[in-house]
């Protein structure tokens, strides 16, 4: 065989071997992708527990990161995180809205992190099994009914995906609304914590929180017993 004819056949075999390995050795799976999702944070007890819902949606320094309302209150290190990022060597940083780190967290094993913060103990995450998602205005678009608990409608409405100044997203009101939600006078929305803000032209705001996805109930409860109900 010529020196030409060895030169080709190497370098087929060298074709042939980088595919196979190819093909037994697939692309590593990002590891911000695995992170996305429902988790709960608590102390190493576990007497404390909220929850944290990570996205993929871009923020300063990292990925937006939603948490429970009730977290600030049960660990007041959690009142500024907004955002999430894992550096190069797999730590976990939970971030404020200038992308600074608020708590660093290290992977203790597959799906529980875990770190210390001086006066206040031990940190832990893990992801929880069967967590309800934190909504997303996304998840929110479409049309909707105000209506009291176990009654019939009293508004229908429609959320939409158009911006409405400063306040949220554009919200319309249509024909034949009872006198609440006349004199509140709904003009747009937004999702904030997990929770369905519903803005008047004034200013003022209900909050509403999941029953279920299709079924939000005013909060604080009032004596009315507001729901907003998806209409099918």
């Amino acid at each position: 065989m010529n020196r030409g004819s060895i030169v080709g056949a190497l370098g087929a075999a060298g074709i042939i071997c980088g595919s196979a390995l190819a093909q037994t050795n697939p692309p590593v799976e990002d590891p911000t992708v695995a992170m996305v999702g429902a988790w709960e944070f608590s102390n190493a007890d576990r007497d404390k527990v909220c929850r944290f819902t990570f996205r993929a949606d871009g923020a300063t320094g990292g990925y937006k990161l939603d948490i429970d309302k009730n977290c600030p209150s049960i660990f007041p290190v959690t009142r500024d995180i907004v955002a999430w990022t894992l550096d190069n060597y797999g730590s976990l940083r939970l971030l404020d809205a200038a992308g600074n780190a608020i708590v660093e967290l290290t992977e203790a094993e597959a799906g529980i992190f875990d770190g210390f913060e001086p006066g206040q103990g031990r940190y832990v995450l893990q992801a929880a099994a069967g967590a309800t998602p934190v909504r997303s205005a996304e998840d929110m678009i479409g049309d909707w009914a105000f209506a009291h608990a176990l009654g019939k409608p009293i508004c229908g409405l429609t959320l939409a995906n158009v911006p409405a100044g400063t306040d949220g997203l554009a919200l319309k009101i249509k024909p034949g609304c009872d006198a609440l939600i006349a004199r509140f006078a709904p003009a747009a929305w937004r999702m904030d914590q997990g929770e369905l803000l519903v803005v008047s032209a004034r200013g003022q705001t209900w909050r509403f929180e999941e029953n279920d996805a299709n079924t939000w109930q005013r909060v604080p409860e009032g004596p009315d017993g507001l729901l907003l109900v998806r209409q099918q």
